[in-house]
């Protein structure tokens, strides 16, 4: 099932699902990641983008935003928001595995497990090459991959759910050990003027394991420059639940 598809109704009520995320974290991590390389972009690319929320909270901070997503909902989301901020990011309708651009950037992201959406590794290999023909020397790279123990031990074959006045949902998972992939079942029921609309949506991740995510570096010819933690700057421990990844164009 496409990517597109499966966002179709989801996307407008993604943000009142993540309401958790504290993007501005998010974005002080990524900075503290450019000073420790000691890299200051101008123009970022965030593949994957969403409705905009990163790259909102980014281009407050003065950079130049391009987003990417395959979901025209997402986008349109995205657009609204960015519009209601006055702010002018550009976002394209594209594959980001496949994505094309009218220059190079100084840097890349693509966060919130976005590469775990991507279920081949030619996909991926094609998506690396692109980056490393779209970045600057010395741009960087950074992206982030939900881990086996996670798959394994965290979504496995576990229900969650959370029940609010605004939102309810009800979240099947089902790991499958052998091919790797996680199917997701979501089922929402969302507060409207009439009552309770019912959203249903099933969505695929597929876990890779670091070497996995190394050689496929390697095959891109990025430089690996390191692996951390989640939203830390240490190593990750064997119990990490996202592992950040960081890579570098040639100079």
């Amino acid at each position: 099932m496409e990517v597109g598809f499966i966002y179709h109704s989801f996307a407008y009520i993604y943000d009142r699902l993540m309401y958790d995320i504290d993007y501005s974290k998010w974005a002080d991590y990524i900075e503290n990641i450019f000073k420790v390389y000691n890299c200051k972009p101008s123009l970022l690319l965030d593949l994957g983008c969403g409705t905009g929320n990163f790259c909102i909270e980014m281009a407050k901070r003065g950079y130049d935003m391009i987003g990417v997503d395959i979901s025209v909902d997402m986008l349109n989301c995205a657009k609204q928001k960015s519009e209601e901020h006055g702010l002018n990011i550009l976002y394209l309708n594209q594959d980001m595995t496949d994505f094309e651009l009218y220059g190079t950037v100084d840097a890349i992201v693509c966060l919130m497990d976005s590469i775990n959406y991507v279920l081949y590794k030619k996909d991926i290999k094609r998506m690396l090459k692109l980056v490393k023909n779209y970045l600057n020397p010395g741009g960087l790279f950074i992206f982030d991959v939900n881990t086996p123990y996670k798959f394994e031990e965290v979504f496995g074959n576990n229900v969650f759910y959370d029940i609010s006045d605004e939102i309810t949902y009800i979240w099947q998972n089902y790991y499958n050990r052998r091919t790797k992939i996680c199917e997701f079942e979501l089922t929402f029921f969302v507060r409207d003027n009439e009552g309770y609309k019912k959203y249903d949506e099933v969505h695929y991740e597929r876990c890779y394991d670091n070497n996995e995510i190394k050689g496929l570096i390697e095959s891109s010819k990025l430089k690996l420059l390191n692996v951390y933690d989640e939203l830390k700057l240490c190593p990750p421990p064997k119990k990490s639940q996202r592992n950040f990844y960081v890579c570098e164009a040639n100079k």
